[in-house]
C-alpha cells in the first residue's frame, strides 16, 4: 500500500470544515498543528509599521495514493485557495514509509476492495 502526506496551510476558522470535507474525500484521520505563522509575498504592516503575521492552522493527512488527488482538490475547492489569495495552500507528497498506520490498513483494503466491486 503506498501513502501520501497531504499539508494544508490554512485559516483557523477553516480548519473544522476542511477536516470534515477531507474524510468526504477519503482522509481517515487528520493532525492538526495550530498557531502557525504564515507570511505571503507581501508583508503586511499595521500600527507604528509593526509586521503582523497572520496565524495559520497545518493539517496534515496521511492518505492512501489512490485517494490523494481527491483529497487535495477538495480541501482547494472548499477553501478556495485558487480563487481567494492568502486563504492557504495544500500540497503532497510521497511516503516512502509509514510505521503505526497498521489499523487503518485494514480499513483501507477493505474500503477499495468495495470501490472495485462498485458498494461505496
Amino acid at each position: 500500500m503506498r501513502f501520501k502526506l497531504i499539508i494544508a496551510f490554512v485559516e483557523p476558522e477553516q480548519t473544522e470544515m476542511l477536516l470534515k470535507e477531507a474524510r468526504k474525500a477519503g482522509a481517515s484521520g487528520a493532525t492538526v498543528i495550530t498557531s502557525a505563522r504564515g507570511e505571503g509575498r507581501k508583508e503586511i504592516r499595521g500600527i507604528l509599521g509593526l509586521e503582523i503575521a497572520s496565524q495559520r492552522d497545518v493539517l496534515l493527512f496521511l492518505v492512501e495514493q489512490s485517494c490523494a488527488r481527491q483529497v487535495l482538490e477538495r480541501l482547494a475547492e472548499k477553501g478556495e485557495f485558487d480563487e481567494s489569495p492568502g486563504t492557504g495552500i495544500a500540497l503532497q507528497l510521497d511516503v516512502e514509509d509509514a510505521l503505526g498506520v497498521r489499523h487503518q490498513m485494514v480499513d483501507l483494503v477493505r474500503r477499495s476492495e468495495l470501490e472495485r466491486k462498485g458498494e461505496h
